[in-house]
C-alpha cells in the first residue's frame, strides 16, 4: 500500500497537515482536568497515548515493557529509546488508526477515552529543553546579512563555507506557540550617537526556522557520526527566532548574540518525526569546497518543507503572507549540524533543541526574516491596510506554517504563531 492509499477511519480534510501519514507527537491535556501526556495529532483529533497504553494496545517488544512513557508530561522519556521504539511505536498507532482495523474503530468505549476533539485540547511544550543551539545555515540569509554590513566580496566570512557557524542559546526562553512576546528592553547605539542608550528595541524581528529535538543523544567526550545523525533525530518543529537587531548590533562583537536573542523562541506544538518526512527526502545545494570528511553525510540529506510567514497587524481584518521559502536551500543540513556540535565530544541529551537559523531562499519573496525582505529597513514592506513595516510593530501577530505535499495529501507541521506586545517598564 502507497502512502497515498493509507487512510485513517477518523475524518481528515485533504488539506489537513495531519492525516494518518503523518502523527506527529505532542504533550496535551484535556481543557476540564489537565494531566499532561503523550499525544498524536490525526485531522481534528488528538490520540491520548496513554488511554492506548492502558487498554494495552502497545504489544510490541520494546514498548509492551515501556508503556510508562507515554504518562509522561514531556516527551523526553520516548525520546530516549531511540529509533527502534520511534519505529515500533509509528506502526502500532498507524495499523490502530487504519480505516481497515477494527481494534479501535469499532471500540466505541475506547475511542471516547482515546480520541479527544482538538476543541478540547491544551498543549504544553512537547519537551523539557535542556540546551538550545541556534545555528547559521543558510547561504542565502547569510550571503544577505552580510552585504548589508561588509559589502557582497566579504558577505561570507571565511570560516562559513567550511563548518556549520552556530551559537549557544537560552533554552529557559523556549515558549510554545499561542504565548504572546513583549518587545524586549537592551542598549543600542546609533551610528552617529556618542554613547548607547537604553529602552525598547526598535528593530523588532521574526526569523523564519525550523528545529529539531534530539533523541537519545551521546555520552561527554564522543561523538555522533553525520552518517548516523538519523539515529538521534527525533523529529521537527517550527521555531521563530525573536531577534532584536538594534539590540544584536550593539552588543554582538565579539562574543555574538546575547539580549538581542535570549528574550524569546517561538515552536510549533506538534513535532513531526523523520518517518514522517521520509517521503519528501531530497538532495540539499551543492557544497564547495567539499566539507571536511566527518561533515561528509550522503547524498539526499534534505527535506522539501515548504514554508510561510504571515502577518497581521491590528488594522487588518486577515493576516498576509510577507515570505515563501522552503527547508531545502539549507546549505549545512541537520546532519551536518549535529555532527559539528559533537566533534569536539560535547554530549547531547534527549530534548535538547537545534534550530536551523533563518531560512532564506534565493528571490526576495523568500527571505525569511523582515532584515531581509526590508533590506534593513530602507524597503519598507507595504500591507494591505496600508500601514508600512520595517521591523514589527506593538500589536503585530507573527504565524509560521510549513508543510509538505504528498499525492493527495499533506504532512504538515501546523503553525507557530506570537503576538507582539508593548515592553514592559524598564
Amino acid at each position: 500500500m502507497t502512502d497515498s492509499q493509507l487512510l485513517s477511519f477518523v475524518p481528515v480534510h485533504p488539506d489537513s497537515h495531519f492525516p494518518i501519514q503523518n502523527l506527529p507527537y505532542g504533550i496535551f491535556c484535556h481543557v476540564r482536568s489537565c494531566m499532561p501526556r503523550v499525544g498524536v495529532r490525526i485531522g481534528d483529533y488528538v490520540l491520548d497515548l496513554a488511554a492506548v497504553a492502558r487498554a494495552g494496545l502497545f504489544d510490541g517488544p520494546i514498548l509492551s515493557r515501556q508503556q510508562a512513557v507515554f504518562l509522561q508530561p514531556q516527551l523526553n522519556a520516548f525520546m530516549a529509546l531511540g529509533r527502534p521504539a520511534w519505529q515500533e511505536a509509528r506502526a502500532t498507532i498507524q495499523a490502530l488508526l487504519r480505516a481497515d482495523n477494527p481494534t479501535l474503530r469499532d471500540n466505541a468505549a475506547l475511542r471516547r477515552l482515546a480520541l479527544i476533539d482538538i476543541r478540547n485540547v491544551q498543549m504544553h511544550l512537547p519537551a523539557a529543553i535542556g540546551d538550545y543551539t541556534d545555528f547559521y545555515s543558510s547561504r542565502e540569509h547569510a550571503f544577505n546579512v552580510g552585504t548589508m554590513f561588509r559589502g557582497p566580496e566579504k558577505a561570507l566570512l571565511p570560516n562559513w563555507r567550511h563548518l556549520p557557524v552556530a551559537y549557544h542559546g537560552r533554552a529557559s526562553s523556549v515558549v510554545l506557540s499561542g504565548r504572546d512576546i513583549h518587545r524586549p528592553l537592551g542598549q543600542t547605539k546609533a551610528d552617529e550617537a556618542p554613547a548607547p542608550s537604553f529602552g525598547p528595541s526598535r528593530s523588532l524581528d521574526f526569523e523564519l526556522e525550523m528545529g529539531f529535538f534530539i533523541g537519545p543523544g551521546n555520552e561527554l567526550g564522543t561523538a555522533i557520526a553525520a552518517a548516523e545523525a538519523d539515529e538521534h533525530i527525533f523529529g521537527l518543529v517550527l521555531v521563530n527566532d525573536w531577534s532584536a537587531r538594534d539590540i544584536q548590533k550593539w552588543e554582538y562583537q565579539p562574543l555574538g548574540p546575547f539580549l538581542a536573542k535570549n528574550f524569546a523562541t517561538s515552536i510549533s506544538p506538534w513535532v513531526v518525526t523523520l518517518a514522517a518526512l521520509a517521503p519528501f527526502r531530497c538532495a540539499g545545494p551543492a557544497q564547495a569546497p567539499e566539507p571536511l570528511p566527518y561533515l561528509r553525510p550522503g547524498r539526499d540529506q534534505a527535506y522539501d518543507i515548504q514554508l510561510e510567514v504571515a502577518l497581521q497587524s491590528r488594522q487588518m481584518s486577515a493576516p498576509q503572507v510577507l515570505c515563501r521559502s522552503n527547508f531545502r536551500y539549507l546549505y549545512w543540513n541537520m546532519a551536518q549540524q549535529l555532527a559539528h556540535h559533537t566533534v569536539n565530544g560535547c554530549n547531547t541529551r534527549p530534548g535538547d533543541l537545534l534550530a536551523s537559523g533563518t531560512i532564506s531562499g534565493p528571490t526576495p519573496d523568500s527571505y525569511g526574516s523582515m532584515l531581509e525582505l526590508t533590506w534593513r529597513g530602507t524597503k519598507p514592506l507595504t500591507l494591505a491596510s496600508g500601514e508600512t513595516r520595517t521591523f514589527l510593530r506593538d500589536g503585530d501577530r507573527v504565524t509560521m506554517t510549513g508543510w509538505c505535499q504528498g499525492n493527495g495529501y499533506r504532512v504538515g507541521f501546523g503553525e507557530v504563531t506570537g503576538l507582539v506586545l508593548p515592553a514592559r517598564s524598564g
